[in-house]
């Protein structure tokens, strides 16, 4: 079996795979105070209660863009799976051309996300990752990663709102029913929604302009769903597609 890892600022998705199937995952806080022997025996309890154990993992894949938290999982690999884990990296095969001033300045989580998309439906395509921050990855008709664009996420930017007023509440992100709030929850969801759901158009609706082509929209991540049903620009929703990257690229460089 597979052990796969997605290390993020705000979560680590964990997945187990059985040749091509996704028998379990999980997701847990990516907390950099953790050791690594709390992550262990947290992982430990995950299979247990899953009906799997660790001694049937024979390779594991890992993506990170928290550094300090890499290492204690490189250990916590070592030690509870009793194997060295492939870190997605410079070195690593991706199949992937990158036209990029600096391609190890790139997020493992967007290069994984770039090869499962075009592995999936092949290129040109532009990927959304609705994470921490909603990443926006670009890739011409020739696999070639072309760059991208960064923004803050939904959750950190309804965080931001909350965290630097005086009397807005913390509030659940979700559609209103109207774009004119009657009460100040709506009114901040309308912007919050509404506003983010403009981004995400307005950043594709030019990326696609300066693609000069027309690439397929492939979104992940936790808000992809609630943003995908009220835009017709995104054309598929692959809530696993980090996980399926990383064993993809597990395949290549096997």
């Amino acid at each position: 079996m597979l052990l796969v890892f997605d290390i993020g600022n705000t979560q680590t998705v964990v997945g187990v795979f059985f040749e091509e199937q996704l028998v379990a995952s999980w997701k847990l806080a990516t907390d950099r105070q953790r050791t690594v022997d709390e992550y262990g025996v947290l992982l430990k309890n995950l299979f247990r209660d899953s009906g799997l154990e660790t001694t049937q993992i024979n390779a594991v894949v890992l993506s990170s863009v928290v550094p300090p938290v890499t290492g204690v999982f490189e250990r916590m690999v070592i030690k509870y799976f009793s194997t060295h884990p492939l870190v997605v990296g410079p070195g690593v095969k991706t199949g992937l051309a990158f036209k990029y001033e600096n391609p190890r300045e790139i997020g493992a989580d967007r290069v994984v996300n770039a090869v499962a998309a075009i592995k999936l439906y092949g290129s040109p395509l532009i990927v959304v990752d609705f994470g921490t921050a909603t990443t926006f990855c670009a890739i011409a008709p020739n696999r070639e990663y072309q760059g991208g664009a960064v923004a803050p996420g939904l959750g950190i930017s309804s965080e931001a709102l909350f965290q630097r007023t005086a009397k807005l509440p913390r509030i659940e992100i979700e559609k209103p029913k109207t774009i004119i709030g009657k009460n100040t929850t709506n009114a901040m969801q309308a912007g919050i929604f509404y506003g983010y759901l403009g981004l995400v158009e307005g950043i594709i609706t030019r990326m696609q302009a300066e693609m000069n082509c027309d690439p397929l929209i492939i979104a992940t991540g936790d808000f992809a769903s609630l943003i995908s049903d009220n835009t017709k620009m995104i054309n598929r929703v692959e809530p696993n597609l980090t996980l399926q990257g990383l064993r993809y690229i597990y395949e290549l460089n096997k």
